[in-house]
Formats: C-alpha cells, structure tokens, sequence
C-alpha cells in the first residue's frame, strides 16, 4: 500500500499541501495511521502537477529516496504554484525493485495518474493477463514491473479505444480488472486518481469489498474553492471517507460527484458543487 494526495482548486504553493499540514503527505510516508499491509512509505516520492496558465503535459518529479530523506523536495514545493496536484509516497510490494520506473505518478499526454492498493500476487496472476490485452505501442510505454503501471496502460487503452470519458476510461478499466480477477479469486485494490489538469476522476475499489482508506474534503476555509482527495485526512476538519467502490470525479468547476461501480454494494450517487471563485 502507498499514500496518496490529490487537489483540484486555485494555484497555490505546493508545500501547504505536501509539508504544512499536521498529517502531511510527507508524515502519512513515516507515520501513517490507516496503512493496511505495510507501516512506512519510504520507497520514493513523486508529485505530478500542470502549469496554471499553459495546457501543457503535466510537470513530473520523482525520487527513490524516502520522502523525508529528499533534500530538493521542499525547495521545489516552495517554489511551485499549481492549481491541480498528484503526489504520491511508495510503500514497494516485497520483490519489486526500488526503481525510478516503478515511481508514480506515471504520464501519458496531458494525463497523469497515481495508484494505491495492490493486486494480488501480481507476477504470478494478471500480469499476463493485462499484457496479452495491450497492443503493441501502449505495451511498449511500460518501463517498470508494477501492477499500478500496467493499470495506467490499460486505462491509456481504453481511451485510445474509444472511451468517451476519463470517468468511463477507469470505469471499463476496474470493469476489466474485476473479470481478469474472478476465476482465480484474485484481489484487486484500485484506489486510483487521474488528471488531465483541468479534471479529477478517482475511484475507491476493492473487489472484495474491503477497499483502501480515501477521504475528501471540499470548500475548506484554508483551501477556499477546491477539493482534496487523500489517503488519510491532512489536518483536523470535516474529512468526508469516499463510499466503498466508488467512481469520484471532480469536474473543472469543482462539482465533485460520486456515482457507484456497477456489479458492486451501491453507494448512494451524490453531487456537491463547490462555490468557485469569481471571475478577476
């Protein structure tokens, strides 16, 4: 398992995101408090973030080292706005490498995606499975061993495919992943966040029903007009724990929505629309 952070909202300094807070990304790497499997995140740090005025593919850093051992990581943080943010601390399923490829978050076009869960036994179960539904160009983007790498290929696939949406994209991906998983009684852990930079589509899944911990919070008085996504709360507030198997997206007007996964318990579909800040 990995911790994970997402935010959707006006430019700000990363590092009110990454540092400030009293249960940082950067402490959730050494202290974390709802991990599953594992008790640190120190097998390297990535954030993934857009340029506020320019659409350009998203902006990547990602280091191996621990997060709390990564020196330039806070002077980037200080020194970098964004309005739309993926940071992720690793916790490396046993016998794969600490490795820069097996780093996210992972890019493609304007998209960047980040992963924490797990699926299980990967090697030995749906690794080929996945492979064997790549075509040859998507399969050849895949530099690391990771389950979180061949899950971002398959949702590229599908949006070359013909998937209308990103939300449809990860729907048809978690759709595929379940029938993959199903005859050997394989689990599949999918907290998933994307971003084209102007959107967040997210899910929390488990096929057995027992999905990683995912929280938001929307509208906060410290982060006026944007929404949050983590693993674990950041800071003492009205956190809000995304519903079992879900698909949570957050539309560029910050309308954040969850709507249930099909062939799974039915959370009931919810809209909330932030108030966004008014035009200059």
């Amino acid at each position: 398992m990995c911790r994970l952070l997402a935010y959707a909202g006006p430019p700000i300094q990363l590092d009110r995101l990454v540092y400030a807070p009293e249960h940082s990304l950067i402490v959730q790497s050494y202290q974390p408090k709802e991990m599953e499997v594992a008790i640190l995140n120190g097998d390297g740090v990535g954030l993934g973030w857009y340029h506020p005025e320019r659409q350009e593919a998203p902006y990547l850093y990602r280091n191996t080292l621990p997060a709390w051992n990564d020196v330039n990581l806070p002077h980037l943080c200080r020194y970098i706005e964004a309005g739309n943010l993926l940071a992720h601390v690793r916790s490396a399923t046993p016998g794969l490498a600490v490795d820069l490829h097996n780093c996210q978050p992972f890019a493609w076009g304007r998209l960047s995606f980040i992963h924490n869960g797990f699926i299980e036994n990967f090697r030995h179960t749906l690794y080929r499975p996945i492979r064997d539904r790549l075509p040859d160009h998507i399969y050849q983007t895949i530099h690391g061993l990771t389950d979180s790498e061949h899950i971002f290929a398959m949702v590229v696939h599908s949006l070359e495919a013909g998937a209308p949406t990103l939300s449809a994209a990860l729907r048809r991906v978690l759709h595929d992943l379940a029938s993959l998983a199903a005859p050997g009684g394989v689990r599949v852990a999918a907290n998933i966040v994307l971003s084209d930079g102007a959107q967040l589509v997210a899910s929390r899944y488990d096929n057995t029903g027992k999905s990683p911990s995912l929280y938001c919070l929307r509208d906060h008085p410290d982060f006026p007009h944007a929404v949050l996504l983590a693993s674990e709360p950041l800071f003492e507030a009205d956190w809000r724990r995304c519903p079992e198997n879900s698909l949570i997206t957050v539309t560029p007007n910050r309308e954040l929505t969850f709507s249930a996964l099909a062939d799974t318990p039915s959370p009931t579909d919810l809209t909330i629309s932030v108030r966004t800040a008014p035009a200059a």
